[in-house]
C-alpha cells in the first residue's frame, strides 16, 4: 500500500491532470505571497491606528490583499474540482480498458463487485483528496517557507523558534497517520467485501429464491454492514484524536513565540509594528499544517482507492501502446511453452507446454473447472500467463496488437451473448460491413435458415436484451453464423452443444463440423459427439494437460 501523500504515478498514468497540478502549484505560491503582504499592511494599519492615525496606503493594501485571497482561493477549488473530475474519469476508463483487455476470467479473479465498488463509490472518495487535502498540502510547503522569510528579515529569533516547531505537526501527524491508514485499510476491504458479497447476491437471487435462502442473506448483509459501520468509527475516532493532537501542538508552538516577544515588547526590546507583524504570522505558518493534517483524513479512503485503482488498471505485461507488434497468421503453428495461470486464490493451468499444428483440431475434455476455457482465453487475449508463454509462428503473443489478432480468430463461447437488435446485426456483429449476399451464405452454413423463415421479419427481425425470442439452440446457431461470417483461419469453440436438447445438438455439431473443416480448432467439449471429428483429445484436470488416444465409439468422455 502506497502511504506516501502524493501517488507520482498518477501524473504518467492521468497526464491531462498536469496541468492543473502545475497550476494549483502556481496558486499556492500566490496565496503564501498574499498571506506576507496582508499581514504585513495589517500590522502598519494597526501599529499606526493604536497612534491615533489612519495609514490609508495600509488600508488600501489589506483590502486588496483580502479581495486577492478570496479570488485565488476560489481558482484553487476550481482547479481542484476540475482535476479531480479528470482523475476520476481518466481511472474509470482506464479500469473498463482493463476489464475490456483481459476478460471476464480476470474480473472473477478479481471479483466483481470489488471492481464495482472501486469504480464507484471507490473513485468518488478521490474529491476530499483533490479539493480539500491537495491544495493545502501545497500551501503547507509555500507558506511556511514564505512567512519564515519575512519574519527572519523583521525578528530573527521569533522565526528560529518557528524553524524548530513547525517540524514537530508533520511529524506527530505522520505517527498518526499509520494508525489512520491501517484502520482506513481494514474499512476499504470491509466496503469491497460488502459490495461484492451484495452484487453475488443480487445476481444470484432467482437461485436463492428458488431454495429458501433470500431473507437469510438479508441477516448476512446485516453482519456485513455493522462491521463496516465499526470499521468506519474506529477511523473516525484516531482522525478526531489526530486533530485534537495536532491543534494542541500549533496552539503551544505560537505561544512559545508569543510569550517571548510580549516579554520583549514591554522591555522595548522589539518595536509595536514588528511584534504585530510577527504575532500575526506565525499562527499563518502553522495553520497549513494543522489543516492538511486534519484533511488527510478525510482523504485516506481515496488515497486508498487511488492505490487500487492504478495497481489494477496497470498492464505491465502488455505491450504500451503504439508499440504493440505485428499480429501473427493464424495458420501458423501455436505454442504453449511452459504456461502457468494462477489467479488470487487458485491456479487455472500448470506448466503447460502444448503444440497445435496448422490445420489441427483439437479437443479438450476434463472436469468443470479444471482449467480447459482458460486455454482459450489466453489465445483470445483475455488472459496472459503468470509463467512462459504462448507464441504463434514464434511470435508471442504478450507483446502483439490483440485486435489484430482477434481479427484471425473466430469464438463461439458457451452462452453467446445476443444484444437487443435486429437478427442480421447480431450475426454482422463482428463484420458490420458484410454484404447481403455473404450474410445469407453465413446463415445457410450456421443451418439457420428455418429459424429466419419462422420470424416476422426474417433477418430484420428485432430481438430483444440477449436473444430474447430464440431458444438456446437458434441462440448458438447466431453465434455460429458470426464465425463463418468472420471467415478466420483459427476457431475456439467452448462447449457448443453445452445445454442443448438432442435435436438442436445434431443441428449445432452439423453445423460446427462445416465451421472446422479446413481450419485450425480448439474445442472444448463434454459430449462424445463432438469427439469424433478431433485429431487429438487433450484431457485438462487439476490444471495439467494430457495427451489421450482416441475414445472408442459409444464410450463418452474420459
Amino acid at each position: 500500500m502506497n502511504r506516501r501523500p502524493f501517488d507520482p504515478r498518477l501524473l504518467r498514468r492521468v497526464p491531462a491532470a498536469r496541468r492543473d497540478l502545475a497550476v494549483l502549484a502556481v496558486l499556492g505560491g500566490l496565496t503564501a505571497l498574499l498571506v506576507v503582504a496582508q499581514a504585513t499592511a495589517l500590522a502598519t494599519l494597526l501599529a499606526t491606528a493604536i497612534d491615533g492615525r489612519l495609514h490609508r496606503p495600509a488600508l488600501a493594501g489589506f483590502g486588496a490583499a483580502v479581495a486577492a485571497r478570496a479570488l485565488v482561493s476560489w481558482a484553487q477549488g476550481t482547479v481542484a474540482a476540475r482535476a479531480a473530475a479528470t482523475v476520476k474519469a481518466a481511472l474509470r476508463a482506464d479500469l473498463l480498458r482493463a476489464v475490456g483487455r483481459h476478460g471476464p476470467t480476470w474480473v472473477a479473479g478479481r471479483r466483481a463487485g470489488q471492481l464495482a465498488t472501486l469504480a464507484g463509490r471507490g473513485l468518488d472518495a478521490l474529491d476530499p483528496y483533490f479539493t480539500g487535502y491537495l491544495p493545502q498540502l501545497v500551501l503547507s510547503v509555500t507558506v511556511p517557507l514564505a512567512v519564515l522569510a519575512r519574519i527572519v528579515l523583521a525578528d530573527w529569533s521569533s522565526a528560529l523558534i518557528i524553524a524548530l516547531t513547525i517540524p514537530l505537526i508533520p511529524v506527530f501527524g505522520a505517527l498518526l497517520g499509520w494508525q489512520a491508514q491501517a484502520a482506513t485499510e481494514r474499512q476499504w476491504r470491509r466496503l469491497s467485501l460488502l459490495g461484492g458479497h451484495f452484487l453475488d447476491m443480487v445476481a444470484g437471487l432467482p437461485t436463492l429464491r428458488a431454495f429458501g435462502r433470500a431473507r437469510a442473506q438479508v441477516d448476512v448483509v446485516r453482519r456485513m454492514a455493522d462491521g463496516h459501520r465499526q470499521a468506519t468509527m474506529k477511523t473516525l475516532r484516531i482522525a478526531f484524536l489526530s486533530a485534537l493532537v495536532l491543534e494542541l501542538v500549533a496552539t503551544l508552538s505560537v505561544a512559545l513565540v508569543a510569550v517571548p516577544v510580549g516579554i520583549r515588547l514591554l522591555g522595548g526590546g522589539i518595536t509595536l509594528s514588528t511584534a504585530l507583524l510577527v504575532l500575526l504570522l506565525t499562527p499563518e505558518a502553522y495553520l497549513p499544517l494543522r489543516a492538511a493534517g486534519s484533511r488527510f483524513h478525510a482523504s485516506m479512503e481515496g488515497l486508498t482507492a487511488l492505490d487500487e485503482a492504478l495497481t489494477l488498471s496497470a498492464t505491465p505485461e502488455a505491450a504500451a501502446p503504439g508499440t504493440a507488434g505485428p499480429a501473427p497468421d493464424g495458420r501458423g503453428e501455436i505454442r504453449f511453452e511452459g504456461v502457468t495461470v494462477a489467479y488470487e486464490r487458485t491456479t487455472a493451468l500448470r506448466d503447460v507446454t502444448l503444440t497445435i499444428r496448422p490445420g489441427e483440431r483439437i479437443a479438450v475434455i476434463g472436469p468443470s473447472g479444471a482449467g480447459k476455457t482458460t486455454l482459450l482465453n489466453l489465445l483470445l487475449g483475455f488472459v496472459t500467463p503468470t509463467a512462459g508463454r504462448v507464441t504463434v509462428d514464434g511470435v508471442d503473443l504478450a507483446g502483439v496488437d490483440l485486435d489484430a489478432w482477434r481479427r484471425e480468430l473466430a469464438w463461439v463461447p458457451q452462452r453467446a451473448h445476443l444484444f437487443a437488435g435486429s437478427l442480421a446485426d447480431n450475426i454482422r456483429l463482428g463484420a458490420p460491413d458484410t454484404p447481403d449476399a455473404a450474410l445469407a451464405g453465413a446463415v445457410t452454413d450456421a443451418a439457420l435458415d428455418e429459424v429466419v423463415a419462422a420470424l416476422p421479419d426474417g433477418l430484420r427481425t428485432t430481438l430483444g436484451e440477449r436473444g430474447h425470442g430464440l431458444s438456446s439452440g437458434q441462440r448458438q446457431r447466431v453465434a455460429l453464423a458470426r464465425a463463418f461470417l468472420r471467415d478466420a483461419p483459427l476457431v475456439l469453440l467452448d462447449e457448443p452443444t453445452a445445454r442443448l436438447d438432442s435435436a438442436s445438438e445434431a443441428v449445432v455439431l452439423a453445423a460446427t463440423r462445416r465451421l472446422v473443416a479446413g481450419r485450425t480448432a480448439l474445442l472444448v467439449a463434454h459430449r462424445p459427439a463432438l469427439l469424433t471429428d478431433a485429431d487429438r483429445i487433450l484431457r485438462v484436470e487439476d490444471g495439467r494437460v494430457t495427451e489421450l488416444s482416441r475414445v472408442p465409439a459409444g464410450k463418452g468422455t474420459p
